[in-house]
């Protein structure tokens, strides 16, 4: 009986493993391939300023989509600090908030040290422009562009993020 009980404890946990590595093949399907340029985009910060990202060419750029609404999202605020505070010298990290009440936002991002570069169109997700331009079906979701302009890696996973970063810091 223990051995059937362990038998069957270990068949969900190799199923729920295997969800968790194969988030990509489910929920990242439609985002935008590697080798593809990125879509420019003008939006504005938390103080209104206006940001392109044309502007940040000739950089690796960590471009991540998430909401303060999003559990899942939050849940990776913590690493998304890490790789910051690792990279964040070497690499521009760009946060596209897709809450479309500012106060929520700017909250969210003070609240929890989100000191890089954040930007929105104040709008509900599938109302953006944004999330057309870079088939956004699922939050969080990320791409890495490299100095050229083009995708290198988009995820719907922190940790396949922080493989390529590492990789890319250890050329």
């Amino acid at each position: 009986m223990k051995k059937l009980i362990f038998m069957a404890a270990f068949a969900i946990m190799t199923v729920l493993g295997a969800a968790a590595q194969d988030a990509d093949s489910r929920y990242a399907t439609e985002l935008l391939k590697p080798g593809t340029e990125a879509p420019d985009f003008t939006l504005k910060d938390i103080n209104g300023t206006e940001h392109t990202l044309s502007q940040l060419r000739g950089n690796y750029v960590v471009l991540d989509f998430w909401a303060s609404w999003c559990p899942d999202c939050r849940k990776d605020v913590p690493m998304l600090k890490e790789l910051y505070a690792k990279y964040g010298e070497r690499i521009k990290f760009v946060s596209v908030s897709f809450d479309d009440k500012k106060e929520n936002w700017k909250n969210y991002v003070e609240a929890n040290g989100m000191n890089w570069l954040n930007v929105s169109e104040l709008k509900k997700w599938k109302e953006t422009q944004i999330s057309q331009m870079y088939k956004i079906k699922w939050i969080p979701a990320m791409y890495l562009i490299d100095r050229q302009g083009k995708i290198i890696l988009s995820t719907v996973m922190i940790e396949k993020m922080a493989d390529k970063l590492k990789e890319l810091h250890e050329l």
